[in-house]
């Protein structure tokens, strides 16, 4: 009687080690688990109404087996937009084939799938007021003695679909990134940014791909004559001065002369709708090696001669 407590200690010392073993080695079984399906569908709602019970047959530990059979709490899984099949109403359907993709997901690590219950999956997804804005970037830089953008800053996505009331949406015309500071620059940069949360609206991203590229540029400069486009018959339009100093900043090694290759003129039609009478030239046959260009003066004087009138 003195061994008792010995002999049951080694019993469920025993058991313990058995059920442990059992438990750790591989077996297939039905497991079904609620799945609150998470997406990015145009004019819907970013999460599903309800969540829906997913079974599978699934290969996994006797322990994961336990853990998924027992398991209460809804498991969010985002579903892309484009796995998701609209059928009616608020509905859309994944198929077992699509679902199967987010094993990983639904399950957890560890869980090989045999096979899905059902063929198809449907989740509802209400309907949302929403619009579409433009992304603007939100920065400051400075370079290096002969270096400058290229262009302007490069967003992707470059506009977003914002969700909310209509009065809000009404107040809404772009979205921003949050502030970005660069100095010295002498080499293009890239990155990814946060986007300002907008008050009472939700946005289908949250953050933008960016980049900035940063050239080399030498200027150039040269006289050119401005000439006169889209003149009425009988009108005669002067323009002064008649002549400008054209800056350009060219891409370095700059491949020619533009101030040879370029045509600036005003527009008859521009000067015709002025109160002023005062007019911006524009430039035509502009060589892609030219980041940007201006003249000096920036303004012109323009008027009809007598003799036209």
């Amino acid at each position: 009687m003195k061994n008792w407590p010995h002999f049951l200690l080694c019993l469920l010392l025993s058991a313990s080690i058995w059920l442990i073993h059992n438990l750790s080695q591989s077996y297939a079984g039905i497991v079904s688990v609620p799945v609150m399906a998470h997406s990015a569908i145009r004019g819907r709602a970013a999460d599903a109404k309800e969540a829906v019970m997913v079974s599978a047959r699934c290969s996994a530990t006797g322990f994961k087996l336990l853990q998924l059979k027992h398991q209460r709490r809804d498991i969010n899984v985002d579903i892309h937009a484009e796995d998701l099949v609209w059928t009616t109403d608020d509905k859309f359907h994944v198929a077992a084939a699509e679902m199967a993709k987010y094993t990983s997901d639904i399950f957890g690590d560890g869980v090989t799938l045999i096979t899905f219950l059902n063929q198809n999956y449907t989740f509802e997804f209400t309907r949302e007021n929403y619009k579409t804005v433009p992304v603007r970037a939100v920065f400051s830089a400075s370079y290096k003695p002969q270096y400058m953008a290229s262009g302007p800053m490069k967003l992707s996505p470059d506009s977003v679909t914002v969700y909310g009331e209509d009065r809000r949406l009404a107040a809404v015309d772009e979205v921003v990134t949050k502030s970005m500071s660069f100095s010295d620059l002498s080499k293009s940069k890239g990155g990814v940014v946060r986007l300002v949360p907008v008050p009472g609206l939700r946005m289908s991203d949250n953050e933008v791909t960016w980049s900035l590229e940063v050239v080399r540029y030498v200027e150039m400069r040269g006289t050119v004559r401005l000439a006169v486009r889209n003149e009425p018959a009988g009108a005669s339009l002067s323009v002064y001065p008649s002549r400008a100093e054209a800056v350009f900043h060219c891409q370095f090694p700059a491949k020619g002369d533009p101030s040879e290759q370029c045509v600036f003129y005003v527009d008859y039609n521009e000067f015709a709708a002025s109160n002023s009478g005062r007019c911006v030239a524009h430039c035509d046959n502009l060589p892609a090696y030219v980041i940007d260009w201006h003249l000096e003066p920036e303004t012109f004087d323009c008027m009809l001669r007598e003799d036209a009138q």
